[in-house]
């Protein structure tokens, strides 16, 4: 076994490796970035290096300077956790070649499953099913729309070398195949430098399962299948293991065919064959395709843990070390079910926007496993994945795992950012997952209910007043006046409405509550367990600066309105196109004096490991364009300004 290994990474797949590696005895040398200097990561680990900047292209890209490391602080082997360096054979050649041990497959079998076309060729020689398409390097548009027409509609255009849902395209007809083609290879140039693409007969009701194999070169075994079916954007949410619905004949077929794909490359360490499933009319042998192979550990690997038993990092340092496979395939058995759900600082009423942010609180229930790199007091940094953790769970069947889903993340508190626990809570309930009716349009077709907000009751805003008045905890002397009770204001936003709430405290113990106006009032009193809202519980709260957060269902964040502040920055313009976070200007469409329409794209932002449109939010006239592609702005930079109306009107009149 090592004496000390290097996690090529950050974030939570730093932290999840440290703990095993640390567990087992192995030192480990961690890596940061400007950004993560004072991370979780780096604290956790025996020792730490600065990498460089803080934009990934500046650190974590750095294979040279991470290997040179590796060697400085003694380490044997390099783990490059996922993401980032993973899936680079360069590097692994690169780590080999300097003498150290890549914690993973070889080079060559990264290469061999690099490129989608590539890899379904040599999976079809390996008798592994693959989905019907047109996987040749014939790019000319009229060649592919003809192989459209031969698979037949709908299908689905994929770049090879894409992942991440970059470069993939739906089409219905013909007639929209030139457009979406054209989109496919732009974007896919864009996000891989390659814009190389492959038809595919798209599968009406597919369902995304995928195999955790793991190998020591010769030989390997799976570790059975994970349900990654609910997906936004081709990005997965909540996963889950076994998959529902799973009978042993089906089972037993795409385990053999995720064996054989990892036998007929070699492959070492931990893998996943993904496959897409026809749903329709259950699970059969007959109605599963190889879609690619993930040549590293993934994000989902908590739930095949949770129903095996299995620390799959600890097999990849035991079999980088040299031992052969722990397991046999017949020493693997399922336990239960488990789910993981993924916690993103995000906005979902805004279309899932990525948002950063600094923690003022973070608390999972200890009925849980949580898997994070931040802690409360860190801030989401816009340079990074939006993950504040995946939360997992395991129960004796499903319906036990889901319940104590659901539970979990109503016990989970996060303030200081948006986050998307509503929405995942809300998939929870949702009747057909609950019922294990799941398949990758599922959160498409109900995408309205599923992201609702969670309005705020009258007892919520009282309590907020309380926390934002410093109320809660009053000494015995405060909220009186000489004669009466002292009545105090505060007027608190929460989404994009406002509330005036007034406090009347009754003693340090009591106070009644008035919320908008006198429309509704709420009698508040302290006991020995804390405050009682019109005697019920009231929830836990957390305060940071004018930010309150009730942590009730989802959590509900309240921000307190200072009347003179919104006064001296009144009267902000309706036509600035701002950045909605800090990011980088990928590209700028308008010019000063040209005429625009209402949500016609003005310029593209980079934040997050994402493209985000931004939209003219009004028809009007450029007035000036403030940003150039290139240029690093922070959250509410002024991009692109419109020309007010009267102006517009007056140079018309002219």
């Amino acid at each position: 076994m090592f004496d000390k290994i290097l996690i090529a990474n950050r974030g939570e797949i730093a932290c999840r490796v440290t703990e095993t590696a640390q567990a087992m005895g192995v030192r480990v040398v961690a890596v940061y970035s400007d950004a993560d200097a004072r991370a979780k990561h780096v604290a956790m680990a025996d020792e730490a290096v600065h990498i460089g900047g803080s934009a990934p292209a500046d650190s974590y890209l750095r294979g040279d300077v991470i290997i040179q490391a590796a060697l400085d602080r003694g380490a044997q082997a390099i783990h490059p956790g996922y993401g980032f360096l993973s899936e680079n054979p360069g590097f692994v050649d690169a780590v080999q070649a300097a003498g150290l041990v890549f914690i993973g497959p070889s080079g060559d079998a990264i290469r061999a499953m690099g490129l989608k076309d590539a890899a379904k060729a040599l999976m079809e020689k390996a008798g592994v099913p693959v989905v019907p398409g047109y996987h040749g390097s014939n790019q000319d548009p009229e060649h592919l729309s003809g192989a459209a027409d031969a698979i037949g509609y709908p299908v689905l255009i994929k770049a090879v070398a894409g992942g991440g849902g970059k470069g993939m395209r739906l089409v219905e007809t013909p007639a929209e195949f030139a457009d979406a083609l054209a989109s496919a290879q732009g974007e896919a140039q864009t996000a891989f430098g390659n814009p190389d693409v492959l038809i595919e007969k798209f599968v009406t009701k597919p369902r995304h399962i995928e195999v955790q194999v793991f190998g020591d070169g010769t030989r390997s075994v799976h570790l059975f299948e994970r349900d990654c079916s609910l997906q936004r954007r081709h990005q997965k949410v909540i996963e889950e293991a076994p998959a529902p619905g799973m009978t042993e004949e089906m089972r037993a077929a795409m385990g053999a065919a995720a064996v054989r794909a990892a036998e007929a490359i070699g492959y070492s360490g931990a893998g996943t064959v993904e496959f897409i499933v026809d749903g329709s009319n259950g699970l059969h042998p007959e109605g599963f395709w190889f879609m690619e192979m993930n040549t590293r550990l993934q994000v989902e690997h908590p739930v095949t843990e949770a129903i095996t038993g299995v620390d799959l990092v600890e097999w990849q340092l035991r079999v980088a070390s040299g031992e052969p496979l722990p397991a046999s395939q017949d020493d693997l058995t399922i336990n239960g079910h488990s789910f993981e759900a993924r916690l993103y600082a995000e906005d979902v009423p805004k279309g899932f926007l990525p948002a950063t942010g600094t923690l003022a609180h973070l608390s999972f229930p200890a009925m849980a496993r949580a898997d994070s790199g931040v802690r409360a007091g860190d801030t989401i940094s816009p340079f990074y994945d939006p993950m504040i953790a995946k939360v997992i769970v395991h129960g004796s069947t499903r319906d036990v795992a889901l319940a104590r889903m659901r539970d979990a993340l109503a016990r989970t508190q996060v303030a200081g950012t948006v986050t998307n626990i509503g929405f995942l809570s809300a998939l929870c309930a949702h009747d057909g997952f609950k019922a294990g009716e799941v398949d990758t349009g599922l959160i498409a077709r109900d995408l309205a209910a599923l992201t609702a907000a969670d309005g705020a009751g009258s007892a919520d805003m009282a309590l907020a007043a309380l926390a934002a008045l410093g109320l809660l905890n009053p000494a015995s002397d405060q909220g009186f006046t000489l004669w009466a009770p002292l009545a105090r204001a505060v007027l608190l936003e929460h989404g994009e409405e406002e509330h005036p709430v007034t406090v009347h405290m009754q003693g340090a113990d009591a106070a009644r509550i008035a919320v908008a106006g006198a429309e509704a009032e709420v009698q508040a009193t302290r006991g020995p367990n804390g405050w009682l809202l019109d005697g019920q519980k009231a929830p836990q709260v957390a305060v940071s600066g004018d930010a309150i957060t009730v942590f009730r269902g989802a959590g509900l964040a309240f921000h307190v309105i200072d009347p003179l502040a919104r006064a001296a920055s009144g009267g902000a313009a309706g036509g600035v196109i701002e950045a909605p976070m800090p990011g980088l200007v990928k590209a700028v469409f308008a010019s000063a004096g040209d005429s625009v329409e209402e949500g016609q794209r003005l310029a593209i932002l980079e934040a997050m490991k994402m493209e985000h449109s931004l939209l003219a939010p009004r028809g009007g006239i450029v007035a000036e364009v403030l940003a150039e592609a290139g240029a690093q702005v922070e959250a509410g930079a002024a991009l692109i300004r419109l020309e007010e109306e009267e102006e517009e009107e007056e140079e018309a009149a002219a």
